[in-house]
């Protein structure tokens, strides 16, 4: 005879206004375990670029591949080759704003100042191809004089615009797995640390 499991617990409340202490410790014991899984579907979900080529000469799960080794290779920490890993991960929900989604999934475990990267790189990256579009490739100098002005076009010209070579030998997502999960293990700008457990 098949074991009857007994449903999960879940709290009571039709509308927040009505949650008792009680019911926030169910929620609250279910945020932890599903917050730790953060790293996981996040690389899930950045392999969906597989295969997504866009036009490009190389598909964008390459392109982040080569960017992330890039900086890698440079002897940057965990946490910048990560912003770098996933900089176009908002690519496939994003299609007019990715670096919004890219930053706001690393917001929580990074720097002001790589968030700040990630969310503005769109903006420096046009440097090297808006013009041939018929938009203003110097849309980034609205930026200068920002603390991390520097840092951004760094990002862009050393990593970013530079990973798109066919014949660049990229580590492979697998090699940086541990380290999304390291940095994600970890949130340091999250209203939500408590919660998580820091």
């Amino acid at each position: 005879m098949a074991q009857t499991m007994d449903p999960p617990s879940r709290a009571g409340f039709r509308a927040m206004e009505e949650g008792t202490q009680g019911d926030w410790q169910i929620i609250a014991g279910e945020f932890i375990p599903f917050a730790r899984g953060t790293a996981a579907r996040v690389l899930d979900h950045l392999a969906l670029l597989k295969g997504d080529y866009g036009g490009f000469p190389i598909d964008r799960l390459e392109h982040s591949l080569q960017t992330a080794t890039r900086a890698w290779r440079d002897g940057r920490d965990e946490p910048y080759v990560v912003m770098a890993l996933l900089h176009d991960i908002g690519d496939t929900l994003g299609a007019y704003n990715h670096p919004d989604i890219a930053a706001a999934i690393v917001r929580p475990f990074v720097s002001e100042e790589l968030h700040w990267i990630c969310q503005q790189h769109g903006i420096f990256q046009g440097y090297y191809y808006f013009h041939h579009l018929g938009m203003d490739r110097d849309l980034r100098e609205n930026f200068r004089g920002h603390p991390h002005f520097e840092a951004c076009a760094q990002f862009c010209e050393k990593y970013d615009q530079a990973a798109f070579d066919p014949a660049y030998e990229a580590a492979p997502l697998e090699f940086f797995a541990p380290m999304v999960e390291r940095v994600m293990a970890r949130p340091v700008n999250t209203l939500y640390r408590v919660a998580a457990g820091e």
